[in-house]
């Protein structure tokens, strides 16, 4: 058992530092126990409260708690102040335990300390002993970490403090600001424990630390320390203050609004809103809410619930504003402070609201009667609205008990938005006519008129009737002063022309008699001024009075029956006798003796009132009511003309009584009163009204009297007596005329039921308001420094100090208008409203500037006339001065940036003025690379300022994001100027000829570029070569599409994106390529393509293939179309059985990095197969790639077509030796195919041509093995220089044929060089050189994949050099050329080798002389092996030949009774490879006793899948005893791309004159033509197939043969007769041949190149025989004349040798052997060098050999030898 980790006791110190997290005091440490090795020990054995003198005595126990039995020994302690028994070993039992006695014996006060050891089998362990003095000892923590707070907050934290000790402690703190601790000081007992709270109160915002110092102790303080720190803003920048922002609820959530708008609210009521306070700092913010104090605003009607609060962080506060408005029509504004804690930050919120009230109108204004007899009644309706939401209360000023007029509802509330119709009654007491101008009385709104006239007729009486025109006239005549008139007297007036009457037909003097003064007329007076200014209630009229009654309002008081009476003095104004009617109404008691009289003019009538009560304690009160009018107008008869009419005048008297007696308590009176506070504000010396609502809630009548003359004379109020009857009420209107703007408290009393102790002071303000704006600042308004030509802006806020609206009006002298300006400039400025306006000063000249501008203000109310001179003057300083800028960095290169792509810079702009410069940037945008001027000139800028516009203060930088996005592969330049912002600059152009140049950026657009750089295939397709590869995947038309731009139809979606929402995607893409992954029989293996992806641009390439389901949308299942159609449901076949795979479908290439691709087809179904996938680059182009490939059958015959088109190259018209051309055919079925070509077009094309085969077939038939590719020769020789196009039909035996269309272009040579054509023919497919690609196991590649000899004559052979590379580090590989080219002689060398692990075999490819012209493209294969597999691939081999060799002469009979079994035995195994095994009869008497091996069988050829037996097929029972052939190992197939073009000699000199010295001419050996010459012909005939030699001699007529016979026998006869050209030919003959044949001049090499390539003999075969001839005939002369007269000298014979020499270094075989040695001698240096041994790049040795003698005397030094 292992022992846990015991650590040594800790000393006083350490102990008090972890006492608090251990917590235990030294008391309990001796309990606390430990296990070592299953002892159970105490850790510490302690000693307490020990005296010197005395031992103490304590027991260490020991306990085995392990499960086996302990052994174990102890040493004793060290000092002699402990004791223990002898050491003894301690044998321990499982649980049990041993006890030892440990003595302590103390010398002196100290404390000791020791240990016992304990010894056992696996190691060693100690048990304390500490005897310690009694000391004082407090625990608490190291540190303490308080949490973030706000400045001028506070933040605490509790920490425990624990007397471990053996003593009372007292202990104290000491700490610094802003830390403080709390208590400060006090005592603990020991194993006591308090609180200690810190408290934070920081004034600065940071990191805050600090150390709190704590002594404690008895007698002798002890020290202690405590870290305690505050993170403060440590972990947040945005916590140094706390930022408080108002929003107002309801809002747009992420807007901060700091005005609080209540709109328009109903008067009297309370509407309330909220307001959130957000705090967007990290920590808690304490503020408070404060209202803007103003001591001119006598009332608030705004108020919030709280002045103080703390806003949590990342919280919000709600706060409650409430709106209580009390004048109609007033709007009110307030502002409310709130300001964080230590009044950092203050928000100012803005409260507006507007108080509303009724809207009460009549419909009408009048209401007539007409007339009626006496005794009857009339009801009229008048209809009463209120278009307000606020209800109305009104009343009609009438007694409808005491009228003639009555209506059935006089008062009650109008609610809002509704119309009210009234019955107005009509029942007159006198025969006259009836005229009252009633007032409708509504609470919070001037009072409304109605009149309401009649007329009564009597039998003796009959007045005329009153009409509505009649009052229109007769208050036109009332102004015009004629009212005073009777009719009678007007009518005489009239008749002696007096007067006259105007345009409406009322009364006026005439223009003589007025002093041509217009006449007045009649306008609507204010209706509360109509109210009071009636001459009742104040010496006040509007109109004089007609007619008056004194007095209008009488209290009778106390008025005991039987009666009581009062005295009425009627006065008639007028100057005709009047007739002064009483209504009687004898319910009341109140009457009125005489009931009518007459009243002389300008006299005056007394009438008596008689108060007659009925009972007692009762009160009484009602208004009576009287009609005045002229005695004239007692019948109609009396009046002429109808403009004299007129109305009588109303007389009214309010009285009130009661019969309480003395003693006896008024009934009390319960009501509701709404009264406002103050008056409108209204301008000094101004009237202003209010009204007040008195509500009788009791059911019985209250009586009123208002004492307002004595009391309080400035205040008039009407009604100031009368009653309301039970549930009505009664409103009354009050005016009140300030003069000063002092405030006046009014008083009134309202006494009701005529009782003094139903008494209710009303108490109202009212103060005049004059003219007065605040200025903010005292008055002036500074700027800094500004640019000359700039403006700057800023706020300056004035505010209305009134109660009133007030309007403002800026002027400023027109010679400072153009630097200095306002807005706005003019305004309203509500109550107490404050403005902040901008002010723009804009200098013009270097130069300090002291304006004055002068604000004038009047009231916004028309009505009273503000004095105009109320202004205030306004001081502007600033200055003017000049400034530049510049940039940090004035060139700025971003390098590339992808075309589309968006990328963020900034550049840095310095100011060193000391002026604040407000910039505009513009952009000048240029291109460098190709590009169209017209088409980019509608581009859009490039470069996207974050601003175009900004301003930079003095003195400092500022920082302008750039956004660049090309939109094009070019390179940008953006030029940025600058000019500093003018508002008065004239125009653009004056602008811009005064922009600076600032920086310059430079960009490059680039778009992601992604090319194949390499392609190789695998599987079933191994054997196909890069070429065919490169064209059935198209993969130059995709690396040329890839070099361009995208289109913008490609860039709808810049990166892989689900978009579509049905099966087959949309396609945006204009390039449509086919990826033909060719075609293979069912069940081989899968065929795959690795492409190399390379990314050649600078930028990363974010690439993706995406097959349909990767573009479609995932849409739940009820919204998708469940009816698919064919081609949908072939491509979800494909795309769930996997036929077609992308690996890795996705990835990220940087900058020239490579990454493989592998496509693959599997051949699982028969058919041909095809699935749309989309190549897309991100930000890049999207092709659209059609996946395609086919699966045949085992048995059916097929040719794979990779296209149904075939362009040969361009031949040059007139041309004698046209090239063959090859068309393949690839056999992707796993039969031999046999094919025809259909010839019938063809010689349709010829007939057209005029005999001539434009096109040839070379191979009209032939045989393809499977898997192979078949060649058909072609020879295509134009007449004309344009473009052949012919339909072949190429039939397949036993299979499907197809038709082919070929095409062919002749061009004309003179226009269009051979050399142009050529390079397009070796650059038609751009396939890599070199291997870059290499598929998985793959241990050797080739230094080229791709070998172009370029154009070389018939007649030579050309060679390159590859090397085979062993990549392997541990293999060795053999390798095998598969030479398939029949055309031509091509010869390797090495043909197959092995190759060591890292080692490199050099191969030589040489093409031999074909003698014809050709268009060679060959596709060479090496086969590659790993040595070991092939090695045990012939072991096992021979192995299973061998047992096939003894199988088929073995057998082994295994019968046993021959006679009694009677059973055919078959063969236990089966032999194999097509050897059948012979069954035994039943009869056979052969027993086998031996058992052989398995029998040998071949692997046969699979019919169906590979995987398809693991898929669940039947398995043959004999299978697993089949001993299988084995299997050659699959090589790896390394393709060598080999293309040249030949060409004749004479179409090469003519074409490549200089190149032709590079070849070397290989001749043939013999003079005599060769077969194949004189087989095929000349020209290009003889090289066509012996059917075209056929059809072409057989097209040929009898004429035609005829003709040609005659003309060349002619020119053979004329060259023969022709004596010069015997001589020219004499002459060539007789000339010395050259040495070296390829050193000839162009001319001889293009005649002796001509003369090779005719049918007769070459001109070197022709002259050697020749010379022989011609030595031997000299020879037998000189013989024959002088045989020894004539001896030869030697000068003769060394010159024959020399004749012998020469001739024999003609012949060609010597010239070809020559040529091979060189070429030997090159490829023995060249393998040297590739082995190591030779170092073709080294620096040639330079040795100096010592002069000779000659040389001494001729030179002094002679020349150094290179070696």
């Amino acid at each position: 058992m292992l022992a846990q980790v015991h650590e040594e006791p800790q000393n006083s110190d350490s102990f008090w530092k972890s006492a608090y997290d251990r917590k235990v005091s030294p008391r309990e440490a001796k309990k606390r126990k430990v296990i070592f090795w299953g002892i159970e020990v105490p850790e510490t054995l302690s000693w307490h409260d020990w005296k010197l003198g005395k031992e103490v005595i304590k027991h260490l126990t020991l306990k085995n708690v392990h499960r086996k039995a302990q052994k174990l020994s102890y040493r004793a302690p060290s000092t002699p102040f402990f004791l223990t028994v002898f050491p003894q070993p301690i044998t321990l039992n499982p649980g049990m335990s041993v006890s030892l006695p440990v003595v302590f014996r103390p010398s002196e006060k100290r404390d000791y300390e020791d240990n016992i050891l304990f010894m056992k089998a696996e190691g060693e362990f100690s048990v304390s002993l500490q005897a310690m003095l009694p000391r004082c000892c407090l625990s608490m923590p190291a540190a303490v970490q308080l949490p973030v707070c706000a400045t001028h907050s506070a933040t605490e934290a509790v920490f425990p403090v624990c007397n471990v000790g053996d003593l009372v402690s007292i202990f104290e703190w000491e700490t610094s600001s802003p830390f403080f601790i709390s208590p400060e000081c006090g005592t603990l007992n020991p194993g006591a424990k308090c609180l200690v709270k810190v408290i934070f109160k920081p004034e600065v915002a940071g990191v805050h630390y600090a150390t709190a110092t704590c002594w404690f102790g008895g007698e002798v303080k002890q020290k202690r320390t405590i870290s305690a720190k505050s993170p403060g803003i440590l972990f947040s920048l945005t916590a140094k203050y706390p930022c408080l922002c108002v929003s107002v609820t309801g809002k747009k959530p992420g807007k901060f609004q700091d005005v609080l708008c209540f709109g328009s609210v109903p008067v009297g009521t309370v509407v309330e809103k909220s307001v959130e306070i957000f705090n967007v700092s990290v920590v808690d913010a304490p503020c408070t809410i404060e209202r803007a104090e103003d001591p001119l605003l006598c009332g608030y009607v705004f108020s919030c619930n709280a002045s103080g609060d703390v806003v949590p962080a990342k919280g919000k506060l709600l706060l409650c504003i409430r709106f209580q408005p009390q004048v109609v029509g007033e709007h009110s504004t307030d502002y409310f402070t709130i300001t964080s804690a230590g009044c950092h930050l203050k928000t100012v919120l803005k409260v507006v609201g507007s108080c509303k009230g009724p809207s009460v109108s009549l419909h009408q204004h009048s209401v007539s009667f007409d007339w009626i007899n006496l005794g009857e009644s009339l009801m009229r309706t008048l209809k009463i609205s209120n278009t307000s939401d606020v209800p109305a209360y009104y009343q009609f000023d009438i007694d409808c008990k005491g009228s003639v007029f009555s209506l059935d509802r006089p008062c009650g509330v109008l609610e809002g938005t509704t119309t009210l119709t009234l019955k107005v009654n009509f029942r007159p007491t006198h025969p006259m006519t009836y005229h009252r101008r009633v007032a409708c009385l509504v609470h919070y709104q001037e009072p409304l008129y109605v009149d309401f006239f009649g007329t009564c007729h009597s039998d003796t009486a009959k007045p005329p009737t009153l009409q509505k025109r009649h009052l229109s006239w007769y208050r036109t005549n009332m102004v015009r002063g004629l009212t005073f008139y009777p009719p009678d007297i007007l009518s005489e007036m009239l008749k002696n022309e007096k007067l006259q009457m105007d345009e409406k037909g009322a009364l006026m003097l005439p223009p003589e008699i007025s002093e041509e003064q217009p006449p007045k007329e009649y306008f609507e007076p204010n209706a509360m001024a109509e109210y009071f200014d009636n001459g009742e209630n104040s010496d006040l009229a509007l109109f004089p009075a007609h007619v008056s009654v004194s007095p209008r309002e009488y209290d009778f008081g106390c008025c005991m029956p039987p009666q009581k009476s009062l005295s009425l003095c009627v006065t008639n104004h007028t100057k005709g006798n009047i007739i002064v009617a009483w209504t009687p109404n004898h319910d009341s008691a109140f009457h009125v003796r005489p009931e009518i009289c007459d009243v002389a003019p300008l006299k005056s009538s007394t009438f008596h009132v008689f108060c007659r009560p009925t009972q007692v304690n009762s009160l009484y009160a009602a208004e009576l009511e009287g009609f005045a009018v002229y005695k004239v107008m007692r019948h109609y008869n009396n009046i002429e003309d109808d403009a004299t009419i007129c109305p009588s005048w109303c007389l009214t008297v309010r009285l009130r009584a009661h019969t309480y007696e003395a003693e006896q308590e008024h009934i009390i009176p319960q009501y509701i009163l709404d009264v406002p506070k103050t008056f409108p504000p209204v301008v000094c010396d101004t009237d202003t009204y209010c009204s007040m609502l008195l509500s009788n809630t009791s059911t019985s009548l209250i009586t009123f009297n208002v004492n307002h003359t004595e009391d309080c004379p400035s205040v008039l109020v009407k009604p100031s007596l009368g009653h309301v009857i039970p549930g009505g009420h009664q409103i009354f209107l009050l005016s009140t005329h300030p003069v000063t703007t002092v405030l006046q408290q009014h008083v009134l009393s309202l006494e009701l039921n005529s009782y003094p102790a139903y008494t209710k002071e009303i108490v109202l303000q009212s103060c005049g308001q004059s003219l007065l704006l605040l200025l903010e600042g005292d008055g002036i308004l500074y700027f800094k420094p500004l640019q000359i030509g700039t403006s700057f802006t800023r706020m300056y806020t004035i505010k209305n100090c009134t109660r009133l609206p007030m309007v403002f009006t800026w002027r400023i002298r027109q010679s400072d208008r153009k630097i200095l300006s306002v807005s706005p400039a003019a305004g309203i400025l509500q109550p107490y409203e404050a403005l902040a306006q901008a002010w723009t000063f804009t200098p013009d000249n270097e130069t300090k500037y002291v304006l004055r501008a002068m604000v004038f203000v009047k009231w916004k109310s028309s009505e009273p006339v503000s004095p105009t001179d109320v202004h205030y003057v306004l001081r502007v300083i600033g200055e003017g001065a000049l400034g530049t800028i510049r940039a940090q960095n004035d060139y700025l290169d971003l390098g590339n940036v992808l075309v589309g792509d968006q990328k963020s810079y900034s550049i840095v702009l310095l100011n060193d003025g000391i002026c604040t410069l407000n910039y505009i940037l513009s952009v000048e945008q240029l291109f460098t690379g190709p590009h169209d001027p017209e088409e980019v000139r509608s581009d859009l800028l490039a470069l996207e300022l974050e601003h175009s516009r900004g301003t930079i203060p003095a003195r400092s930088k500022v920082s302008v994001g750039i956004k660049v996005r090309p939109a094009r592969r070019l390179q940008y330049t953006w030029k940025i100027r600058y000019d500093i912002f003018a508002p008065r600059a004239a125009d653009l152009a004056s602008a811009k000829e005064k922009e600076e140049f600032l920086c310059r950026i430079v960009a490059t657009g680039v778009y992601p570029t992604l090319c194949i750089t390499d392609a190789c295939t695998t599987g079933t397709a191994r054997r196909n070569s890069k070429m065919h590869i490169w064209k059935l995947f198209s993969l130059d038309t995709l690396n040329e599409y890839l070099e361009r731009d995208p289109t913008p139809g490609e860039l709808t979606y810049k990166v892989p994106t689900r978009h579509s929402t049905c099966l087959i995607p949309p396609v945006y893409t204009p390039l449509l390529l086919d990826f033909d992954f060719g075609s293979a029989p069912v069940g081989s293996q899968p065929t795959s393509v690795m492409l190399l992806l390379e990314n050649k641009g600078v930028v990363p390439v974010d690439w993706a293939f995406l097959f349909p389901s990767d573009q479609k949308m995932d849409i739940e299942r009820w919204a998708e179309d469940v009816d698919f159609t064919p081609q949908e449901l072939h491509q979800m076949r494909i795309q769930d059985n996997q036929l077609f795979s992308v690996s890795p479908k996705s990835g990220t290439l940087l900058p020239g990095q490579e990454e493989s691709v592998q496509l693959s087809h599997r051949h699982d179904f028969i058919g041909n197969d095809r699935l749309p996938v989309l190549l897309k680059i991100s930000y890049g182009h999207e092709i659209l790639l059609t996946f395609s490939g086919v699966t045949v059958e085992h048995d059916q015959r097929y040719v794979h077509f990779a296209s149904t088109k075939h362009v040969f190259a361009p031949i040059a018209v007139g041309g004698s030796h046209p090239p063959t051309q090859i068309y393949k055919l690839y056999n992707g079925g796993s039969m031999p195919v046999t094919f025809e070509v259909q010839l019938d077009n063809i010689m349709k094309i010829r007939e057209k041509n005029f005999q001539h085969p434009v096109f040839a077939c070379l191979t009209p038939r032939g045989e393809i093995p499977p898997g192979e590719s078949g060649h058909i020769g072609w020879i295509f020789s134009p007449l004309e220089a344009k473009t052949y196009t012919v339909d072949v039909l190429i039939q397949i035996l036993e299979g499907d044929s197809t038709q082919i269309t070929f095409q062919g272009v002749g061009y004309n040579p003179n226009v269009v060089e051979e050399a142009a054509t050529s390079r397009q023919f070796f650059s038609s497919a751009v396939i890599p050189g070199s291997a870059r690609l290499t598929v998985p196991g793959q241990a050797a590649t080739l230094s080229h994949n791709r070998i172009c000899l370029g154009n070389i004559p018939d007649c030579t052979k050309a060679g390159r050099l590859v090397f085979l590379n062993n990549i392997s580090k541990s293999k060795a590989v053999v390798f095998n050329w598969q030479i398939n080219a029949k055309e031509m002689v091509l010869e390797i060398a090495p043909k197959s080798g092995v190759v060591q692990p890292g080692e490199s075999i050099p191969c030589f490819i040489t093409l031999q002389p074909t003698r014809n012209p050709y268009f060679c493209r060959i596709n060479l294969v090496c086969e590659v092996y790993m040595q070991e597999s092939l090695v045990q691939y012939e072991r096992d081999l021979r192995e299973w030949e061998k047992e096939k060799e003894r199988q088929a002469v073995e057998f082994t009979i295994t019968e046993k009774d021959l006679e009694t079994k009677k059973k055919l035995t078959s063969p236990s195994v089966r032999l194999s490879d097509s050897a059948e095994t012979e069954y035994l009869s039943k009869s056979s008497p052969v027993i086998r006793k031996y058992k052989t091996l398995p029998p040998i069988k071949s692997q046969p050829t699979p019919s169906q899948p590979p995987g398809r037996i693991e898929r669940g097929l039947p398995l043959d029972k004999d299978a697993s005893q089949v001993w299988v052939k084995p299997e050659p190992p699959p090589p790896l197939s390394l393709h060598l791309d080999v293309s040249a073009r030949s060409y004749a000699i004479e179409d090469f000199l003519s074409n490549f004159a200089l190149d032709f010295p590079r070849y070397f001419l290989s001749r043939p050996y013999s003079s005599k033509p060769s077969d194949s010459k004189l087989a095929d012909g000349s020209g290009h005939r003889n090289r066509t197939d012996t059917e075209c030699k056929r059809l072409s001699l057989a097209a040929a007529s009898k004429q035609e043969l005829e003709v040609v016979t005659d003309i060349l026998t002619g020119v053979i006869r004329s060259l023969l007769e022709n004596g010069h050209f015997q001589k020219s030919v004499r002459k060539i003959e007789d000339e010395p041949i050259p040495y070296f044949s390829q050193f000839q001049s162009a001319k001889s090499a293009e005649l002796q190149d001509s003369r090779q390539g005719s049918p007769t003999p070459s001109r070197v075969s022709a002259s050697t025989d020749l010379d022989h001839e011609k030595d031997g005939e000299r020879r037998k002369m000189s013989q024959e004349a002088s045989p020894s007269d004539l001896p030869e000298s030697s000068e003769t014979f060394h010159h024959k040798q020399l004749r012998v020499k020469e001739i024999i270094s003609r012949q060609p075989a010597v010239g070809n052997l020559v040529e091979l040695l060189l070429e030997n001698t090159l490829q023995n240096i060249m393998i040297e060098a590739s082995r190591g041994e030779v170092v073709l790049t080294a620096q040639p040795r330079v040795i100096a050999l010592p002069p000779s003698a000659s040389q001494r005397i001729t030179s002094p030094a002679s020349p150094p030898s290179r070696v």
